[in-house]
């Protein structure tokens, strides 16, 4: 028998202490509204990749009562959009985005199978829009970007509709 994804994704992010069940985890028994963003949430819809991060999404007054909760258990830091969680026991990062304009996507979010975990996930168009406009962001690291333009078109090919949102200036770097 093989490995599972879960176990798959966990051995790639060394994740030694249920970092990942253990954050959804508390999210879930704290009642906080919250989605799942970017690679791993494009990983609901087409073909897993593997990454070394968690981007979710929580509602509009429940980033700080959340940032609280995950103070106790685990290390939280900072950043100019996001509030990073770390445990010593797993690689694996999770980055809670502080855009609060971003909590309207829960509304449309729909528990999704990824990585054989069961979690909210934004809905196809809203990721695309999240990754175009990362895709487009002029200070981006070029090395980001690629995987961007590789989430784009992963949703694209399973969601061929998506193709009419892309600007004219992205299209060729997405080879449509």
């Amino acid at each position: 028998m093989g490995m599972s994804a879960l176990a798959f994704w966990k051995a790639v992010v060394q994740d030694k202490s249920n970092f990942l069940e253990r954050v959804i985890g508390l999210l879930d028994e704290s009642g906080f509204a919250y989605c799942v963003i970017g690679g791993v949430a494009v990983n609901a819809y087409a073909e897993p990749v593997v990454t070394m991060d968690l981007d979710m999404v929580l509602g509009r007054a429940e980033l700080a009562p959340a940032r609280l909760m995950l103070e106790k258990h685990f290390k939280v830091q900072e950043f100019e959009h996001s509030l990073n969680v770390y445990d010593p026991g797993s690689k694996l990062q999770v980055q809670l985005q502080k855009d609060v304009e971003l909590s309207e996507i829960l509304e449309r979010a729909e528990r999704r199978d990824v990585m054989d975990l069961v979690i909210p996930v934004a809905a196809p168009r809203d990721l695309f829009r999240l990754k175009l406009a990362a895709a487009m962001e002029p200070k981006r690291r070029e090395s980001k970007r690629l995987k961007d333009f590789a989430d784009l078109r992963r949703l694209i090919d399973v969601f061929p509709a998506l193709e009419a949102e892309v600007p004219a200036e992205l299209r060729s770097r997405l080879l449509l």
